[in-house]
């Protein structure tokens, strides 16, 4: 049996590092969080990826302790990714990097499994301490997305067929094109288009398509 002296002097095991996986089309965003990691003794940029057909890739095969999710990207969109990680991980970590503040695209994410949505114009403020919030098993979203979410909580959400018609609205189509490709009547479209304005209180078609962009409605 060891003495106490001997039990005492026993090294203290050093906790492992945050293990990092960044997922971001764009190189100056991967190498400005490899910047604020670096040297971080609790952090460890671990792989990079460029798309979410990627980012999926490098998640099978490093297991990360947290993924950095870019939304908009060629290829696989983001929250297509978080979904395809979470499927193979459902305890996966993922936080949201991202310029889009829209509620829409927010609550999306969340509901694919994101633990966090950052904004990324804060990136060198909160980034270290959100990644060691989510590690920590806590849920995080920036207060300028919580306000965004907050102010359209009672909104009432657009239906898929309007959506569907939004979306080629956006394409610039007529009604009578609209009807044709969705095989109902121009009346129909007509009654969706006056619900879709009264849904997002937009005052004409463009302004709709606007709206819906900026809340993430429609992904540019």
């Amino acid at each position: 049996m060891s003495s106490p002296a001997s039990r005492l002097a026993s090294p203290i095991p050093t906790p492992q590092p945050i293990r990092i996986l960044v997922v971001d089309d764009h190189p100056l965003i991967r190498e400005g969080i490899a910047a604020l990691v670096a040297g971080k003794k609790d952090l460890e940029l671990v792989a990079e990826a460029c798309s979410g057909s990627e980012g999926v890739e490098q998640f099978r095969k490093h297991r990360p302790d947290i993924t950095l999710m870019d939304l908009q990207m060629p290829g696989m969109h983001g929250i297509d990714a978080i979904i395809a990680i979470r499927e193979q991980a459902p305890e996966a970590a993922i936080i949201v990097l991202t310029t889009y503040s829209g509620d829409v695209q927010v609550r999306r994410a969340l509901k694919a499994g994101a633990q966090a949505y950052l904004l990324k114009n804060l990136l060198h403020k909160d980034l270290l301490d959100t990644i060691r919030s989510v590690h920590a098993g806590r849920r995080t979203v920036s207060p300028d997305v919580a306000a965004v979410l907050a102010d359209h909580l009672t909104d009432e959400t657009l239906t898929d067929r309007e959506v569907d018609v939004l979306h080629l609205i956006a394409d610039g189509h007529a009604n009578k094109e609209i009807a044709g490709r969705l095989s109902i009547t121009e009346e129909a479209v007509k009654s969706r288009v006056k619900n879709i304005l009264a849904k997002l209180q937009a005052n004409d078609r463009t302004h709709a398509v606007m709206i819906a962009v900026k809340r993430g409605i429609l992904v540019p």
